[in-house]
């Protein structure tokens, strides 16, 4: 499985602490020249409509980009190290412009042309990409990935006619709980104190966390039933893969990026899987042909245990 060296966090990391680093000298600098509220929000004509103090701007802007360096270093891949840098430099581009805009200049009237500033913020992001492309050449090359085929002759269980055994094991992701408590605790707050089409962020705040938490942590289980993943809080979702269903079950290292293009419940071509972190996964064929996988501890057991099950119940 591919894991990010600690030479590529670092160089991940590092257009965000640069970035972090000009802004903050920046503001330093302009400190006297800024008004004691700054334009942060503009409307299609480009008139200022939202104002922020400095302390607060600063602030939301330091955690902006910690929090997005911070997301880039834990999930960086070395073919992907380019984008960290270009999104490094939209947002400390765009935060640089923001603070020029609002500068005051006794003689003559402040005028904001968010177009523009966007512009520069592109231009700066298409530089820092460049710039992180140039880099990839500093971290090595990620070793081929084994292919993500069929289970083939998995392990097996030796097992006694009409010996009653099962499986279970619960296993989740730190990082979704935690951004699915996020998302709900801002939820009700935004619904009371935004205006529309504010208050959508709030309803965006409960749709991504309700089902967050609830695939945040999951059970699996493996039993005379077949296999079955459901919600470790609550009875549902459920996805249950029958004995009659499967072909045959094994073991697999995935990458839930590479694989399956993030966390949580993940379609994909002739796949899908209950995907909560990368590492060791139980990986069922279908009788449809297509792949289930699910991340979970001590998958071999569980793989062990199904195919077992499965070649029992073929000869009942």
């Amino acid at each position: 499985m591919n894991r990010a060296t600690p030479r590529l966090r670092a160089l991940a990391a590092l257009p965000f602490v640069l970035a972090l680093a000009v802004h903050l000298l920046l503001f330093a600098r302009w400190r006297d020249e800024l008004p004691a509220e700054l334009a942060t929000h503009f409307s299609a004509g480009g008139e200022a409509d939202g104002w922020t103090g400095p302390t607060a701007y600063v602030l939301v802007g330091t955690a902006l980009l910690l929090g997005l360096a911070a997301g880039w270093t834990a999930l960086v891949r070395r073919r992907y190290l380019w984008a960290a840098w270009a999104t490094a430099g939209f947002a400390g581009g765009l935060l640089v412009q923001l603070l020029r805009a609002n500068r005051v200049d006794a003689f003559e009237a402040v005028v904001f042309a968010p177009a523009m500033d966007l512009g520069v913020a592109l231009v700066v992001a298409v530089a820092a990409g460049a710039a992180g492309w140039a880099l990839t050449a500093l971290v090595p090359e990620e070793p081929a990935r084994e292919p993500f085929d069929g289970p083939g002759d998995g392990p097996r269980l030796p097992l006694a006619a009409g010996e009653a055994v099962g499986w279970s094991k619960d296993t989740g992701s730190r990082a979704l709980t935690v951004l699915a408590v996020l998302a709900l605790a801002a939820a009700p707050v935004t619904l009371l104190v935004a205006t529309w089409p504010g208050a959508l962020l709030g309803l965006l705040g409960l749709v991504i966390g309700v089902p967050g938490l609830a695939l945040a942590r999951v059970r699996v289980t493996v039993d005379r039933h077949g296999l079955t993943v459901r919600s470790a809080l609550v009875p549902r979702p459920r996805v249950r893969v029958p004995l009659d269903g499967v072909e045959g079950a094994s073991v697999r290292e995935i990458d839930a990026i590479a694989d399956f293009g993030g966390w949580g419940y993940r379609v994909r071509a002739h796949r899908t899987g209950v995907v909560l972190r990368s590492g060791e996964a139980l990986v069922v064929r279908r009788g449809s042909g297509r792949e289930f996988a699910v991340t979970v501890p001590d998958a071999r057991t569980a793989a062990a245990l199904l195919n077992a099950l499965v070649e029992r119940h073929g000869k009942v």
